[in-house]
């Protein structure tokens, strides 16, 4: 599985990248045969003022793929919620195979 992480419009820290990249290790226990994963980490400005932490995950598997979008005030929270979306995904495309 090859990972790649992008950041735009800031530099992430150490911490933060360990931080998905651990959570990305799991991904292969939901589905088996992921052969790239793509994440990029957004800072967004809504009208110039607070900006918003945008996580977007896209996963390749063989014949279809797989891609989510999620903002919140923080990355963590971000990336929490894209992973959990895109853990459902999975599982279902996994189900559907299965059947």
């Amino acid at each position: 599985m090859n990972i790649s992480i992008q950041t735009v419009h800031f530099d992430a820290d150490q911490k933060l990248l360990d931080f998905v990249q651990k959570k990305l290790d799991k991904l292969t226990t939901f589905h088996d045969r992921i052969t790239k994963v793509e994440v990029y980490l957004k800072l967004e400005s809504l009208a110039h003022t607070i900006k918003e932490k945008v996580v977007e995950i896209k996963i390749h598997i063989p014949k279809q793929d797989c891609f989510v979008k999620a903002s919140s005030k923080t990355f963590q929270t971000s990336f929490d919620r894209a992973f959990d979306s895109i853990t459902n995904q999975l599982k279902k495309k996994k189900e559907r195979i299965a059947a």
